[in-house]
């Protein structure tokens, strides 16, 4: 059922296969700097065992594999190999402390790709692991497509690798069709007939990989396969964050995993793989800890309790909590806000804001916090344009086939002139980046969020930005601009962030 840590409870080990299977979902390849990146973060993390890649495929993935296995990071790292002798060759070859070998085991797949006897493919399996360790390395077996293999037929050859010494057997749920009691019953059968530990990987082609790895624990599995924010083959593999959270805060169950690198873990993977995290997505979203909803947002302006789990905080996971504005907002969520930012408004003068607010949500906008700064300041007639801390008198940006993206930009900086200049991937970035050093050393900023839509047609379209910014404290500030340039609009709605974070810091608030 697991080992036990220092505190008597039980401890499952978590297997990270974002570099190999994770990499192997539709448009996504890792260059060898990411996945250097992605292996760091992954030790950071705390996770057991990094499977970093492939080494048989390519040149490029076994010196992806030998570099990741020379780091020298606490994780122990694994290397995939089909049951073939160069395959595992290569898989040693290139340093890795484990060889992870796996054959098809289910009837269509031995009829279709493997084409030998059953009694040939024990065989095959038996040598694999003979040979691993017989070079001293650590084995893990996989009976690919095991929720589709006669049961008979599974413990037979999971019985033959652990008697030729195979180190941890894994449970594959090649094609996602597992279902949580089913697989549940399969592996409290697997773990009554075998003395090995036992690893299970879940696909998620019917939503269930996170429910079926669940589910997995409960009956005895010792490790779970998982892939950051879940990405993979097809629909992808089960969720790290997911699990991990799922184990530590309802069951009791501990990890190794450090939780509150989860949400630094996610962005990163986010970022390399360009596969993009949903708001909604659970315990790493940008939404699983924000509230809209009046009732919500009241109930958790007193006590978290009251509209979140309890069981885990944001903290937990490395996120915050964030109380949003629009259509829903309550009154009290409302004047929260505004008396954070320095705004005290009577009853009713926050009916007169909410108005406006409501307004602008049934239109279909989004309601950002300068769309609130700017409609309060506007009913208590206190717009205080002379507040602002930078103030732009002159942008120049040079792009080109040639020519690294540069952005000038001139300005008045808390009353001071400066003038800056930034590289970036792109015009709009190295705009972006010439604004944060403006800022300098007055207040460090991050943008976390960007989103452009064009609404109007034709090749001269107005293009609306939203931008969320975070500052070194941890404060965020969304806002918006609209205009015919692209690279203008965004500057104006970062530099619209910057003014408010720096002038609430002024006051006092942040």
């Amino acid at each position: 059922m697991g080992k036990a840590d220092s505190r008597g409870g039980r401890v499952v080990k978590v297997f990270d296969t974002t570099l190999r299977d994770g990499e192997q979902t539709p448009g996504v390849a890792f260059p060898l700097d990411a996945k250097i990146k992605i292996a760091r973060q992954l030790d950071r993390l705390g996770v057991d065992v990094i499977e970093a890649g492939f080494p048989a495929a390519s040149k490029g993935e076994f010196e992806a594999v030998k570099k990741i296995a020379d780091l020298g990071l606490n994780s122990t790292i694994c290397a995939l190999a089909r049951i073939v002798r160069g395959d595992v060759d290569s898989a040693l070859d290139s340093n890795a402390d484990m060889v992870h070998v796996f054959i098809s085991t289910s009837k269509i797949q031995i009829e279709h790709t493997i084409k030998k006897s059953r009694e040939e493919i024990i065989q095959l399996a038996v040598d694999a692991v003979e040979y691993i360790k017989d070079h001293g390395r650590e084995c893990m077996f996989s009976a690919m497509d095991a929720t589709r293999t006669e049961m008979d037929y599974l413990k037979e050859i999971y019985g033959a690798v652990e008697e030729a010494g195979v180190d941890i057997i894994n449970v594959p749920d090649t094609v996602g069709i597992a279902t949580p009691f089913k697989f549940h019953a399969m592996i409290k059968e697997l773990r009554e007939h075998l003395k090995v530990p036992i690893d299970v990987h879940c696909h998620n082609d019917f939503g269930l990989a996170v429910a079926n790895t669940y589910a997995a624990v409960l009956a005895g599995a010792n490790e779970v396969q998982v892939t950051v924010n879940g990405i993979g083959e097809r629909a992808g593999n089960a969720a790290l964050e997911e699990v991990v959270m799922i184990l530590h805060s309802l069951e009791g169950i501990k990890t190794n995993i450090k939780t509150e690198e989860l949400v630094n873990t996610s962005k990163l993977v986010e970022r390399l793989s360009g596969i993009r995290i949903p708001p909604n997505k659970p315990i790493v979203g940008a939404n699983a800890f924000s509230h809209e909803s009046g009732i919500h947002a009241h109930g958790v302006l007193k006590d978290a309790r009251t509209f979140e789990p309890g069981v885990i905080t944001p903290e937990m996971v490395g996120h915050r909590r964030r109380i949003v504005i629009g259509k829903h907002a309550g009154r009290h969520q409302i004047r929260k806000i505004l008396e954070d930012a320095g705004y005290h408004v009577d009853e009713e003068t926050l009916t007169k804001i909410m108005d406006k607010v409501k307004e602008l949500g049934d239109k279909g906008k989004k309601v950002t916090d300068l769309d609130l700064f700017t409609i309060a300041e506007v009913v208590l007639g206190e717009l205080k344009k002379e507040e602002r801390a930078i103030v732009v008198d002159e942008v120049t940006v040079l792009t080109g086939n040639k020519i690294t993206p540069t952005a000038v930009i001139n300005a008045e900086v808390e009353g001071k002139r400066k003038v800056t200049s930034a590289i970036g991937l792109g015009p709009v970035d190295a705009a972006l980046n010439a604004v944060k050093e403006l800022a300098g050393e007055s207040i460090k900023v991050n943008l976390t969020e960007f989103r452009m839509d064009a609404i109007s047609g034709g090749s001269d379209a107005l293009a609306e930005v939203y931008v969320t910014v975070e500052d070194d404290e941890g404060h965020t500030f969304t806002a918006k601009a609209a205009g015919e340039d692209i690279v203008m609009a965004s500057m104006d709605a970062i530099i619209h962030a910057i003014n408010y974070l720096m002038l609430m810091r002024k006051k006092g608030k942040h």
